[in-house]
């Protein structure tokens, strides 16, 4: 299995939120993550910024944020040119979409965790 170096964007600390199982399974699955949400705090070993660093090889962003929420970050998302934005269930948005498809990043609506317990990450 290949380490897919993993931005999840909308980490929350709270133990009953996707994000912050996402960020458990991605670890137990051996991939490198970054965290950024709206506070900071810790997943596990994983750190949770509210910055927005600069990350080298990034493979994968998983989204964990409403559109709205989603619009501030949508240059950085680009910026960091990740092979594949995924947008989980509640995340869709047609007009990141686009600016992906056209900036030659790969989009699925889909669920991280699902993909993860499948094989299919």
């Amino acid at each position: 299995m290949k380490n897919k170096k993993t931005l999840v964007l909308g980490a929350s600390e709270k133990i009953d939120r996707y994000s912050n199982r996402a960020v458990s399974q991605l670890r137990m699955h051996g991939h490198d993550v970054v965290a950024i949400g709206r506070k900071t705090g810790s997943i596990e070993d994983v750190e949770i910024t509210t910055a927005t660093p600069e990350i080298k090889d990034l493979d994968t962003i998983t989204l964990y944020l409403n559109p709205a929420n989603q619009k501030p970050y949508y240059d950085y998302i680009l910026g960091l040119s990740p092979k594949r934005i995924i947008f989980n269930p509640g995340t869709e948005n047609e007009e990141l979409e686009r600016l992906a498809i056209k900036n030659g990043i790969e989009t699925l609506d889909a669920c991280t965790l699902v993909l993860l317990s499948t094989g299919q990450y």
